[in-house]
């Protein structure tokens, strides 16, 4: 398989488990692997078989500005779910950070795993 790498997306939106997140938006970090096979393509620049790297940007974006999470967990399921919904994305992994929301530390994260059911 192929691996397509979209880093560092940066979101604002609801996120959290406390009163005062959920009244103001916090920076999301989103990073994906979208696994593929680009090979499958007749030649490297045949676009039908390639996953566009713009619009998938902007469904996770849509998604972690509009969905207002509870938890980085649901709001990591939820954008896996999307990059699923592309027929050419066999695999992906989400992670989904939250910059300064621990004291000491960088950022704080879940990253999650998730393939195509096949029939």
């Amino acid at each position: 398989m192929d691996k397509i790498i979209i880093k560092n997306i940066l979101a604002r939106g609801i996120i959290g488990i406390h009163e005062w997140e959920r009244e103001k938006k916090q920076d999301i970090l989103i990073n994906l692997e979208l696994l593929t096979k680009i090979r499958q393509a007749e030649t490297p620049d045949d676009i039908d078989y390639c996953v566009d790297y713009s619009i998938m940007t902007k469904k996770v974006i849509f998604i972690a500005e509009n969905a207002k999470r509870l938890t980085l967990e649901a709001l990591a399921e939820d954008i896996a779910q999307a990059c699923l919904e592309d027929i050419r994305v066999l695999k992906t992994t989400v992670r989904v950070e939250k910059p300064g929301a621990v004291r000491f530390s960088e950022s704080v994260g879940v990253e999650v795993e998730r393939s195509r059911k096949l029939a």
